[in-house]
């Protein structure tokens, strides 16, 4: 779980921090113009870029949910695709643009003031909105190729809030960091693990028959390296590395690391600021604390950025290195005070400090100059002082019309009630929304009683309250709509008659139709392909008069039912024809027919294996009856081995297995009873001290009962759709038996059946293959690398005539053999369903 929680706790300690930067540069340049009012207006923003992340990883979630299998894997795989895409230009943006984000974002917010409270939530919204969208990609990636959500999630939220915290810190002067150098290891190391993330999304579109080369390897250390160990867990879920990796995933990786990596740390070196001092007799300007991080100066150039604050009396409320200049007018406003001199750049933002000026240029130039007498060095207070009044004085004249000064000060504060007088001066604390247009007067504002009527009207609940819902109603909507269409939207009618009656051309995607069998006899009933009788979806034994849900992925073709009632001839409905492209999985049936080539082969190969295996247990008799203990042991081995390589037949082989191979399990005597014998008998007696006399009776039993079965196989009934099943049994019952030890009486020789039984495997595969590589032409080559890795394994636990006994197996050769043998039955899994005999062959 902590393996997988790195990633996304990274992430989520970036984008919380990138996000919460922003809010409170937001939320300083509000403070700073005197505007706390507007604060609910910003926090509803925020909100409803929380809700639109939020409902966006649930429209990811349950899209995926209703898609197939391979869909999954290829929307998964170009998802992934695209969260690295985000995650690379977040990078290079950041780096880019840290260092003049806060007067971005403060020239924004101070131009959304004057338009009203719609466009500052739209303007905290998108702000905040983009980090969000990429969070929720990223982690929903992230949780997918991690095959769980709880450890993503977990680090996603430590690091949020972990990154809160920071954001709180540096608003309110508690620490300092410098994000400059925390933006460029995180950066580096988010295109680590972004590497990770891409050659996983190209495995899965690999997986997903999007791209080519599935079983195409590069690396397979499978055989070497213990994915169940700590140290393998760990690179999996930290960088997505895993021991088995295609070609096009470690080109994908190496091309992506190598030149994503080159071009940042490139960039780092070329955007490094280089030390710089402010020439003698200029005005030295604030410098944003973002871009000096923890390292802040004190002296001149702090002095002077903090001047022009101290000389309004505004309050100091911006967090430390978050909000920059506006631009040239703006600071040049800020230190006049005057609020025609800065034109409408400035906007709202200096309504505060306009109040508390004297509202001239004169006045406002003697509290600067004071307060940069009592800040500035001596060396530049006159300079600074003649800067500012120059800057201010060519600023007025120049951004100013005549017609603003003319008109202005006529504007009365019987016109408009937030003026405090009427010469031009806003009062503190009015609305800056509500400023005039230059040479405009302003329409008188409602009265007080109609203000009231509206807050009555509209309570301050009601917006935040719908910014969330909205996103979460059409995220809502979009999983209702995207996932199938409930049972019911076709009622098909199953019969030798009416077959298929009730169908129509359906909409391309996942389909669920109802099968109702209008006859008297049971019967199956399958979708298929009219021109190759590929099946699409099947129900097999419908009762009479009974109603079940089939489901299929319909997509561009032509469909028809084939109705098959017990005991009466195949009907096949009328065709429709679907339009789109292509994409739906068929799978061409398999008659017994089929199977008659493959079968004959695999009698063939079992009556060899049991003329040897009469020849080693007649051997193994001797020793027994010659009192030889010793050889019998090594011919115990031989003969035990030939008989499991034959497990595709167990099920033919009817009461002779219990005999040959029977175990004590469920006996009342146990390893004394009378009805144990055959192998496991002679293996108890032989590693357990029992003298030659006292197996030879059993020796003997087991040589009669295998020429018994010699002579019976011939005769035996061998259903043919036993050969496809028991491709995946026989490696499960080794899985459940010997590797857990279950089945040992002693020997320790459990790895050596193991090995017996992967030997089966592989033939009854090779009988199988004419038939499997025309309908899964990509398994065969995926199941051959799965063997030979498991091969590799076991191989490691034979020396000479000795196996490695299941309980003296370390910890993590022992994961490595479960981990082998899971990931060959799981791709040995559809083998049955393929090779499924069927009547509508």
């Amino acid at each position: 779980m902590w393996d997988d929680a790195f990633p996304s706790f990274l992430i989520g300690l970036r984008e919380g921090l990138e996000g919460g930067l922003i809010v409170s540069i937001l939320v300083a340049t509000l403070v700073r113009a005197g505007a706390k009012s507007r604060l609910p207006q910003v926090w509803t923003g925020v909100l409803a870029a929380i809700a639109l992340a939020m409902s966006f990883g649930a429209v990811l979630t349950f899209t995926a949910a209703s898609l197939s299998a391979t869909a999954q894997e290829a929307f998964g795989g170009a998802l992934g695709v695209v969260a690295v895409a985000f995650v690379t230009a977040m990078v290079f943006w950041m780096r880019r643009s840290a260092r003049s984000l806060s007067g971005e974002i403060k020239e924004k917010v101070t131009g959304a003031l004057g338009m009203g409270a719609g466009v500052l939530i739209l303007t905290s919204f998108l702000a905040v909105g983009r980090e969000g969208l990429e969070t929720a990609l990223f982690l929903w990636t992230t949780a997918r190729a991690a095959g769980e959500s709880g450890g993503p999630l977990t680090g996603a939220g430590i690091g949020l809030v972990l990154a809160a915290g920071l954001c709180w810190g540096l608003y309110r002067r508690v620490l300092k960091i410098n994000l400059a150098k925390f933006f460029t290891a995180t950066g580096a190391v988010l295109i680590v693990i972004a590497a990770g993330v891409l050659g996983y999304g190209l495995r899965d579109l690999q997986e997903g028959g999007v791209l080519p080369g599935r079983a195409a390897y590069a690396v397979d250390l499978g055989g070497t390296v213990d994915a169940g160990s700590w140290y393998s867990t760990l690179v999996q879920g930290v960088f997505n590395l895993t021991p088995t990796m295609t070609w096009l995933q470690v080109l994908g990786y190496v091309g992506y690391l190598a030149v994503v990596m080159t071009l940042f740390l490139r960039g780092v070196r070329a955007t490094k600021p280089a030390p710089a001092t402010a020439p003698t007799g200029t005005t030295t300007a604030a410098v944003p604390e973002a871009a000096r991080g923890a390292g802040a100066e004190s002296g001149p150039r702090a002095a002077a950025a903090s001047g022009p604050r101290a000389a309004s009396g505004a309050p100091d409320d911006s967090p430390a290195g978050l909000v920059a200049e506006a631009g040239p007018s703006a600071a040049v406003a800020a230190e006049g005070g005057d609020r025609a001199a800065a034109g409408r750049e400035v906007g709202a933002a200096t309504a505060a400090t306009t109040a508390v000026a004297s509202g001239t240029p004169a006045a406002s130039h003697a509290e600067t100059s004071a307060v940069s007498r009592a800040e500035t060095p001596d060396a530049s207070r006159s300079e600074t002082s003649a800067a500012s009044h120059a800057e201010t004085s060519a600023v007025s004249r120049a951004e100013t019309p005549d017609a603003s000064h003319a008109e202005t000060p006529a504007v009365s504060g019987a016109d408009d009630p937030s003026r405090a007088g009427g010469g031009g001066v806003w009062a503190e604390g009015a609305d800056p929304s509500r400023r005039p247009e230059r040479g405009v007067r302003e329409t008188p504002a409602e009265s007080p009683a109609q203000a009231a009527v509206a807050r009555r009207r509209r309570p301050a609940w009601v917006v935040p309250v719908a910014v969330v819902a909205v996103p979460a109603v059409v995220a809502g909507l979009v999983v209702a709509l995207g996932r199938p269409k409930p049972a019911g939207a076709q009622t098909v009618a199953v019969s030798e008659t009416e077959c298929g009656k009730g169908f129509t051309a359906p909409e391309p995607g996942r389909q669920t139709f109802q099968m109702r069998n209008t006859v008297s006899k049971t019967s199956e009933v399958y979708l298929i392909d009219p021109a190759t009788n590929a099946v699409y979806g099947e129900i097999e034994g419908l009762a009479p008069g009974t109603t079940r849900d089939l489901v299929a992925t319909v997509a561009g073709g032509s469909y028809a039912w084939r109705c098959v009632p017990t005991g009466g001839t195949a009907v096949t409905s009328k065709a429709v024809r679907v339009g789109g492209g292509a994409g739906a999985t068929a799978v061409v049936p398999v008659s017994e027919q089929d199977l008659a080539t493959p079968l004959k082969e695999y009698r063939q190969y079992v009556e060899r294996g049991l003329a040897t295996l009469v020849a080693q247990t007649g051997r193994l008799d001797a020793d027994i009856q010659g009192g030889d203990l010793d050889a019998a042991r090594t011919d115990w081995l031989t003969a035990h081995r030939t008989y499991s390589s034959l497990g595709a037949a167990y099920g033919t082989f009817e009461d002779f297995d219990k005999k040959i191979n029977g175990r004590p399990d469920g006996l009342p005597g146990g390893v004394d009873d009378e009805d144990f014998t055959g192998f496991h008998r002679i293996e108890y007696g032989l590693w357990h001290g029992q003298s030659a006399d006292r197996l030879k009776a059993p020796a003997r039993q087991l040589a009669a009962d295998v020429a018994g079965l010699r002579k019976a196989f011939p005769t035996q009934a061998f259903d043919p759709g036993d050969l496809p099943l028991r491709a995946h049994e026989i490696l499960e019952n080794t899985l459940q038996f010997e590797l857990t030890g279950q089945a040992d009486q002693g020997s320790g020789t459990e790895l050596a059946t193991a090995d017996a039984n992967l030997a089966g495997t592989r033939e009854l595969l090779t009988v199988l293959k004419p038939l499997l590589t025309s309908r899964a032409p990509h398994l065969l080559p995926t199941v051959d690398a799965d063997t030979a890795r498991l091969g590799k394994l076991l191989d490691a636990a034979h020396h000479g005539n000795a196996w490695t006994p299941v309980n003296r197996l370390d910890a993590i050769t022992r994961a490595r053999l479960d981990g082998a043998i899971g990931q060959l039955l799981e791709d040995l899994a559809p083998v049955p369903d393929l090779l499924e005999i069927r009547k509508s062959a």
